[in-house]
């Protein structure tokens, strides 16, 4: 572990490989589970905001589900997630002609129709942060679903917190993201 600023990370998000492979896993992390994504306190009004700009983008099971459970729900631990169809996929889930399930608030994101990409947690998987009073910890979440992840991430010497870069920076900032860099040149 190692300190930026008002965070403490993982050195695992320099020392492990990661690039999502929608070919091998079908975007099970959408669809396999018992809780929604994680949403941030500050992201549950976005999702309320813009949710007729969203459902032209989602399944019916997914608009139904959110319209009897809302944009947003609390989960078993007192934390804000996404919504769920059949206990199990991400109300917000869309699925291509292929099967690859694709996320529908990212759809209207790049068609133009929203602003808001979709709930941090979700643009910086594999990385999972938990807010305490002193500090943020950012962490390498590891799943068996995203074994291939870690294979093509390996192939293709990708190390986690480059290809979640966007999202890091999303979260943290640029000149943290830069800190980081500068301990991943010194790690290695």
């Amino acid at each position: 572990m190692f300190q930026i600023g008002k965070t403490i990370v993982s050195e695992e998000i320099i020392e492990n490989d990661f690039v999502c492979n929608l070919n091998a896993c079908k975007g099970a992390c959408c669809i396999d589970g018992e809780y929604g994504a994680p949403v941030e306190e500050n992201e549950t009004d976005i999702l309320v905001n813009i949710f007729e700009n969203v459902k032209p983008y989602l399944r019916p099971e997914g608009v139904s589900a959110i319209l009897e459970q809302g944009a947003v729900v609390k989960g078993a631990d007192g934390e804000w997630e996404t919504p769920l169809v059949n206990n199990s996929e991400c109300a917000y889930v869309t699925f291509t002609e292929k099967g690859v399930a694709k996320c529908g608030l990212e759809l209207a994101y790049e068609d133009g129709a929203t602003e808001w990409k979709k709930p941090i947690s979700c643009h910086l998987y594999p990385i999972r942060t938990r807010e305490y009073s002193e500090f943020t910890a950012v962490n390498y979440h590891k799943w068996e679903i995203c074994d291939s992840a870690c294979s093509l991430g390996q192939e293709l010497k990708v190390p986690i917190y480059k290809f979640v870069k966007e999202a890091l920076i999303r979260k943290f900032g640029e000149a943290w993201y830069k800190e980081l860099e500068e301990v991943a040149l010194e790690t290695k």
